[in-house]
């Protein structure tokens, strides 16, 4: 293109920046940006939407919005992120976001360690969430109907010794039409999840960084089994209506720290000689089906 200027002047209302996508000797191409857009949630997760064939039945937007499955009854809790702190991160180094993952117990971020790239995937997500405001996760771990199709209900025994790679792909047969999509849960769901827990006054803090054997089965619970039980076994154990999001069962999530590790949080009955803060990550390598490690699901709405 032939330089006719001597200079250019871009102009733009107020929070309107420029970013300078492609420069060559042939080829200027500058893309405008709005950065309050980019950084917004929709102010309607107070009115969470409700997917085709379910139905809602049972609390409000902010303490554990329950929709459930016509067709196996199986069951979602909205997480309403538009109304979080924007202390999350999705690329690890800038801690600005509301949906993202925390570094509450000062695990160290970088490729040799944790990280969560934006695939495509979880970009995807990104952008549903900001639409919605929010996602919704399975209220139990997964376990398998009689039929043996995934689901997400109470009182049955849940889906454990079972690899990375398998919880990954039975997590996305959940749902998988032209209006929804699952997935296994990303560490940017999962703390999202823990932020709403404090941010709503249903955990103390404490409770999620430094000891989380109090509301869940773990070994030193008061009255503990000792044994992975049957979902939903104890409402103690049950927070905004998501069942035993600490103790019972591991749970895979889509986090790395190499190629060959995949991160479990949550700990599992079998921990509990420790204080098991539910924030915290560990490796676990992504080809062995560990007995107590299972995982959850969440939606994408399209």
């Amino acid at each position: 293109m032939e330089n006719r200027y001597d200079k250019i002047v871009l102009e733009a209302g107020k929070g309107i920046t420029f970013e300078v996508l492609e420069e060559t000797s042939g080829e200027l191409i500058i893309r405008a940006l709005d950065i309050a857009t980019a950084n917004a949630y929709s102010k309607e997760y107070v009115n969470p939407p409700i997917p085709e064939g379910y139905k809602h039945i049972c609390g409000k937007w902010n303490n554990g919005f329950v929709i459930e499955r016509d067709s196996d009854g199986s069951q979602f809790v909205w997480i309403p992120v538009g109304s979080l702190y924007s202390n999350g991160t999705l690329d690890g180094v800038s801690f600005t976001t509301k949906f993202g993952r925390r570094n509450y117990c000062d695990n160290e971020f970088s490729k040799a360690e944790f990280h969560e790239g934006l695939t495509y995937e979880l970009e995807l997500q990104l952008e549903s969430v900001k639409k919605y405001g929010g996602f919704y996760i399975s209220r139990y771990n997964i376990s398998m109907s009689l039929e043996g199709k995934p689901q997400s209900v109470k009182g049955v025994m849940p889906l454990v010794n079972i690899t990375f790679e398998d919880a990954k792909e039975v997590a996305s047969t959940i749902e998988d039409n032209e209006r929804l999509k699952s997935h296994l849960t990303f560490g940017a769901e999962y703390d999202s999840i823990l932020e709403w827990f404090i941010e709503s006054n249903a955990r103390t803090r404490s409770e999620i960084v430094e000891d989380s054997t109090e509301w869940g089965n773990h070994w030193n619970t008061e009255n503990a089994p000792r044994e992975v039980v049957k979902t939903g076994s104890r409402e103690e154990w049950c927070t905004n209506n998501i069942y035993d999001f600490t103790g019972n069962i591991d749970e895979w999530t889509q986090e790395w720290n190499d190629i060959v590790y995949c991160t479990i949080r949550g700990y599992s009955y079998n921990n509990g000689d420790s204080a098991c803060p539910v924030a915290d990550r560990r490796y676990n390598e992504t080809f062995c089906g560990y007995h107590d490690t299972g995982f959850r699901a969440a939606l994408y709405i399209k």
